[in-house]
């Protein structure tokens, strides 16, 4: 473990995540030092770094965010030979010359763990000297641990996610599985994405009650605020480029769109690959504060408790009340988007006033289920069979940037971090 006087953390990338992943640790106060790296020149120099860093669209003032509304200003000592500030009295130095993760000077700068907020270095698969940049790159400049503010993306399309993933690369959500990382053999950890992470912490509590072989399919759809890579006006599509809806404006529409949300479900909880699952993705104009709806078909127990609404909603207010880190918030208030811009740490509020169930029975033609012995069926009355299914739908809010997944993320980072 690092000492506490020379905690460094370096971030790749000040977008959205980027910048608001300074933010929480300046207020969280556990790295004593934060590079970086934004890999050009941007506006006339380092004032116009501090200027976008200081004030934000959807958050507001970093002061005030720090320290509430008679907050003073909190930038100061600006070096622009240095690219360095003084942020809250945190040491902030910015790296301007290299984009490609194998040239960026982390050794030279001291940092060991690096959050890669670019979106652009995916699959771990990629060797470190890869010519349009690896994530693997960031470990030859000298950092010992990678982790990565998105999911990981094979190149090869055909290979399979799991099957394909190197051996010291992982993908974890907080609460869910962050105990499979190990310190001694991964090096680059994937933090999943923001709906992956709401996502996760939606089925895991049914999981645990109902268990896997009573959940017959599942199926998301994400409402989901705009991101940095939509179009603020209509614009040609690139080279090659088939989804012609990604170059609408964000402004005007609502957008129809993917989500790679299942897949990367299956890493995080591996019950999962053994339930059929459809996840959909919209994309809607707002600037954060997103939506999962979860439907669950899921076999009645006769003989048991009714799935019912009242039943779905104590096994969430009974893990909101369990969760040791307060991932999971449960509330039988009426929310909207805005009320969960900022909730701290919540990577999935269950609005529990929309629980929805409906149970019926459905018919199942035996001489159609494939693996059952035709000489058995012979010998039955019928071969129609009336089994009770409950449809259930759960509503599980998140505010995909700051509230719900950068806060999460820094506890990712901050726990990987005491490991080194």
């Amino acid at each position: 473990m690092e000492s506490q006087s020379n905690r460094k953390l370096g971030i790749n990338g000040f977008g959205r995540i980027g910048k608001l992943s300074l933010w929480h640790h300046i207020n969280r106060r556990y790295f004593d030092e934060i590079v970086i790296n934004v890999g050009r020149n941007v506006g006339s120099g380092m004032d116009d770094i501090a200027h976008y860093m200081e004030r934000d669209s959807t958050y507001g003032w970093l002061a005030n965010y720090l320290h509430g509304c008679n907050a003073k200003p909190v930038i100061s000592d600006i070096n622009e030979s240095e690219g360095t500030m003084i942020v809250d009295g945190i040491n902030v130095k910015f790296l301007r010359e290299a984009r490609n993760p194998a040239e960026i000077k982390w050794k030279e700068n001291g940092v060991s763990i690096v959050v890669d907020t670019t979106g652009q270095f995916l699959d771990p698969a990629q060797p470190a000297d890869h010519p349009k940049g690896s994530v693997r790159g960031h470990l030859k400049a000298g950092a010992e641990k990678v982790v990565v503010s998105a999911p990981f993306k094979l190149k090869d399309k055909g290979m399979d996610l799991k099957g394909a993933m190197p051996e010291d690369a992982v993908t974890t959500v907080m609460g869910i599985n962050d105990h499979i990382y190990d310190p001694r053999k991964h090096a680059i950890i994937s933090n999943a994405s923001c709906t992956t992470t709401c996502l996760a912490h939606m089925m895991k509590p049914v999981l645990d009650v109902l268990g896997q072989k009573k959940i017959l399919s599942a199926s998301m759809a994400t409402i989901h605020s705009a991101t940095g890579s939509q179009q603020v006006l209509d614009r040609l599509p690139g080279a090659g480029k088939t989804d012609l809806r990604k170059n609408r404006s964000i402004l005007n529409n609502i957008i129809l769109t993917s989500t790679g949300a299942a897949k990367a479900l299956a890493l995080v909880i591996p019950e999962m690959q053994k339930i059929g699952f459809i996840a959909e993705s919209v994309r809607i104009p707002t600037t954060t504060g997103s939506l999962v709806i979860l439907v669950l078909n899921l076999q009645e127990d006769i003989q048991g408790q009714q799935i019912r609404r009242d039943f779905i909603n104590d096994i969430y207010r009974q893990a909101s009340q369990n969760d040791p880190r307060g991932y999971l918030h449960y509330t039988d208030k009426q929310n909207v988007s805005c009320d969960l811009i900022g909730n701290p740490r919540a990577a999935a509020t269950i609005e529990g006033h929309e629980t929805h169930t409906r149970t019926a029975e459905v018919n199942i033609d035996l001489t159609a289920v494939p693996g059952l012995d035709q000489n058995i069926i012979a010998t039955l009355n019928t071969t129609m069979i009336r089994v009770p299914v409950t449809q259930t739908v759960i509503y599980g809010w998140y505010d995909n940037e700051m509230g719900s997944y950068v806060n999460i993320l820094g506890d990712r980072t901050v726990s990987i971090a005491e490991d080194i």
